[in-house]
């Protein structure tokens, strides 16, 4: 299994910061490269079980994603459990660290293991650089749709 790990720190309370994940449909507000995210029928809007589908930025790709482990303001942990993207298995923790009244680090790994056996773990070294990039922007976009209300531009 590969993994990238980033951690970005937000002016803002710890509180807010999980909210804004927390609301499990919405994560398109803040992650530029998804186009569009639903919860799925019968999912529920926050905490452990929530499950959503999310539209990658290229409008044809998807990724299915339900909350694994769910301890407010310090952890949540995603599982990526089915899609149209070349992997087998991808999980995302995050911790969520408070640094005094209204500061946050957000430090985010992603574990995966890519489909197609060998050729797959061939593809690793070109997966880590894009899905590293892909983490790091994401936190960025949380960060500016926390601190200044800003909506991020799609991918």
């Amino acid at each position: 299994m590969a993994h990238v790990t980033s951690a970005q720190t937000i002016d803002a309370p710890i509180e807010k910061v999980f909210a804004a994940w927390d609301d499990f449909g919405n994560i398109d507000r803040f992650n530029p490269a998804i186009a569009k995210s639903v919860l799925l029928d019968g999912s529920p809007a926050t905490g452990h079980g929530a499950s959503r589908q999310c539209t990658l930025g290229d409008g044809k790709n998807f990724i299915r994603e339900r909350v694994i482990e769910h301890v407010p303001n310090k952890r949540m942990v995603i599982d990526i459990y089915e899609g149209s993207v070349p992997l087998k298995t991808a999980k995302g923790t995050l911790d969520f660290e408070k640094f005094g009244t209204d500061r946050t680090k957000v430090t985010m790994r992603l574990d995966f293991t890519p489909k197609f056996g060998l050729l797959g773990k061939l593809m690793i070294p070109m997966m880590k650089p894009q899905f590293a990039k892909n983490v790091r922007d994401m936190l960025a976009g949380n960060a500016a749709y926390l601190e200044r209300g800003e909506v991020v531009n799609r991918a």
